[in-house]
């Protein structure tokens, strides 16, 4: 796959862009050195988050809102806490699979480093670009904060290793909210990185939404502690023949506590035939 050459302000920057350009719904902004993050009521950083306090606090009241005001009723306090978990976890995974999906470059983001704003329009993450990992050969290996692997599957470990140190503290500050612990949110964790992929690489072209199904059912093989559960592709057949591409997840969103009839195509609680259905009518839509 093409390396871009090192004319950007770091060996992210390229990759950010192009999941921006595809997905303009979520941006990504790099820190220079002595640069703050930016402002807003909205913006919370990751330690916060982390820190399970006051900005955690404000953090859901978000959601609780938005429940409240599609609903006309609230919704369970950890079912708040899945929803807000839910909304953080999938695009802060971004923040380390796109570039190794696009570039083969992984980045370390401790909780130090992000901060993140979903209220205004855009997702909007701030980082601040520190050491990573590449392959031998990658233009970057030579800059400063480079750590060079020595091959593809040492690289995968460095992805896996990379998203469980800035998620691990992220739950741990979530944890006593919800009614899941351990294994359940890792398994939530193991789903955002699968789907958020996914789905990105989706955007940018079929063969890239096939290419990365392979990758992530190499990257998560159902083996990998602390993800629990694989990458979980398969293929169904909907009423015509056709094929429907779907996953198995690990965890549930939680949103039947709110309308029983609307599950996700994906859930497990969702039965195979009503996941027929459901595929089917996307794919005709």
């Amino acid at each position: 796959m093409p390396v871009p050459p090192l004319a950007s302000p770091s060996p992210t920057t390229d990759a950010y862009a192009q999941v921006t350009a595809a997905f303009p719904a979520l941006t990504i902004t790099e820190l220079t050195p002595g640069q703050q993050p930016p402002g807003g009521d909205g913006r919370v950083t990751a330690a916060e988050l982390a820190a399970g306090g006051a900005g955690l606090e404000k953090f859901l009241a978000w959601d609780a809102a938005q429940v409240l005001r599609d609903h006309g009723r609230p919704g369970r306090p950890d079912v708040i806490a899945s929803f807000g978990l839910h909304r953080y976890a999938w695009p802060a995974c971004l923040l380390v699979t796109a570039p190794w999906f696009l570039h083969r470059r992984v980045p370390r983001f401790p909780v130090t480093q992000v901060s993140y704003d979903r209220t205004q329009g855009p997702m909007s993450f701030a980082v601040r670009p520190g050491p990573f990992a590449c392959l031998p050969g990658d233009p970057a290996a030579t800059l400063p904060g480079a750590r060079v692997v020595p091959d593809e599957d040492a690289l995968r470990a460095e992805v896996r290793a990379a998203v469980a140190e800035h998620m691990e503290p992220v739950l741990a500050g979530f944890g006593p909210r919800m009614r899941r612990r351990g294994r359940a949110l890792w398994g939530m964790v193991t789903d955002e990185i699968v789907e958020g992929l996914w789905y990105v690489a989706g955007l940018l072209g079929e063969s890239e939404r096939r290419r990365a199904e392979r990758e992530l059912e190499l990257l998560l093989p159902g083996t990998t502690g602390p993800y629990v559960g694989s990458a979980a592709f398969r293929v169904l057949t909907g009423p015509n023949g056709e094929p429907l591409p779907t996953r198995d997840r690990v965890s549930c969103c939680m949103y039947y506590t709110l309308d029983p009839d609307d599950t996700c195509a994906t859930c497990p609680r969702t039965c195979e035939a009503d996941r027929v259905a459901k595929l089917a009518a996307l794919a005709t839509s």
